[in-house]
């Protein structure tokens, strides 16, 4: 699962999967919360045409507030996020190509956070990503890391559960073809040990899953593996407004 990394094709496979040198990563047994207090008062708000956020607040959501990123805040989040100078420059680059609104670098960023003995295996179906990619591994020197599956992703998850690797992966990252996403859900499945961590991207579609008008396949498609995977006891799972959304499942 790796053609998240740098500029990516819209008919490339974005897929990662990474396992730690044990095999299991560390859950904290601590944790602490910190919120306002129950009883506080939400004002209810409407959204503002051209202010810089956008706050609506409903009833029957218990007057929740709910922000929209517009491209003002977007900048500000930008200007706030720590991004390793490689990561920078990888995405500069790409964002100059063709389609470079499908630009992704998630396998090289995974690959800089792994720990010695960890291992990364990035499954890309267009060279010329992949090019890009192996290039930057060698710059940040993670190279030796990360084992690059030139294909469909598909193939090389089948050819990964019947090598016998089933269990032993603790994350995958998926942002790929919205039509397979049921099959690579399947596949990583059974490749994530209990416990371990399949992210899917896209789940919200740029908000098309939630309007009933539109009715194309990938929409059509990635609306019905939402719809299974709320039904799915195997994995909790929790859905969230990141980027274009994703939804963490946790193997049960």
């Amino acid at each position: 699962m790796s053609s998240g990394l740098g500029f990516v094709h819209q008919c490339s496979n974005p897929l990662i999967a990474l396992r730690s040198p044990r095999h299991s990563i560390p859950i904290p047994a601590r944790g602490l919360i910190v919120s306002r207090g129950v009883a506080c008062r939400l004002k209810a708000l409407k959204s503002v045409p051209n202010s810089d956020t956008v706050v609506v607040a409903d009833e029957s959501y218990g007057r929740k507030e709910v922000i929209s990123v517009n491209p003002r805040l977007y900048d500000y989040l930008l200007a706030n996020t720590r991004e390793p100078k490689i990561l920078r420059e990888l995405r500069e680059e790409t964002a100059t190509r063709h389609g470079s609104q499908m630009q992704g670098y998630s396998s090289l960023a995974v690959a800089l956070v792994l720990p010695e003995g960890g291992q990364l295996v990035a499954c890309e179906r267009d060279a010329k990503s992949l090019e890009v990619a192996q290039r930057y591994y060698d710059r940040a020197g993670v190279s030796e890391k990360v084992i690059v599956k030139h294909g469909l992703a598909a193939d090389t998850l089948k050819s990964l559960v019947q090598n016998g690797e089933a269990s032993s992966y603790d994350f995958a990252f998926v942002d790929a073809e919205k039509k397979m996403y049921q099959d690579y859900f399947e596949l990583l499945l059974q490749l994530v040990r209990v416990g371990g961590v399949i992210v899917m991207d896209n789940v919200l579609w740029h908000g098309r899953v939630a309007d009933p008008l539109i009715n194309d396949s990938k929409t059509i498609s990635i609306r019905n593996f939402n719809r299974k995977l709320m039904e799915d006891d195997r994995v909790s799972i929790s859905m969230v407004p990141i980027g274009d959304g994703m939804t963490i499942c946790r193997k049960r």
